[in-house]
């Protein structure tokens, strides 16, 4: 099966399309108590927290993953717009949403009628 096209842009070159509606996916994550004992000494110290790069790289391949299964349930061909937001919701849990617009791929007709 073709994975479903996700695109930041509006337009798809060579391909018009009719909107169906808006699609999201959303997940919620967090780092168990050793990790972030880990992270807390890491931000004593200065630089990257891998483990919480890590967690955040996983939510938003899940969020788009999620994403696409919304789609299809729709009935979509592609995703047009896709943005991301993220938020935290306490200070271990991270939120990632992907959202965008569905579209259906419009097949044009190139036979005519010349009776």
């Amino acid at each position: 099966m073709t994975q479903l096209l996700v695109t930041t842009t509006e337009n798809i070159p060579g391909r018009p399309y009719e909107v169906i509606g808006e699609v999201f996916g959303l997940t919620t994550q967090s780092k168990n108590l050793v990790r972030n004992i880990g992270a807390g000494l890491k931000g004593l110290v200065g630089g990257e927290i891998k483990d919480y790069t890590k967690m955040l790289e996983e939510s938003r391949d899940v969020a788009v993953n999620r994403l696409r299964d919304n789609a299809s349930a729709m009935g979509a061909d592609a995703v047009v717009m896709m943005r991301f937001d993220t938020g935290s919701i306490s200070q271990d849990m991270q939120s990632v949403a992907a959202y965008g617009t569905a579209v259906r791929f419009i097949t044009e007709d190139l036979t005519t009628d010349n009776a």
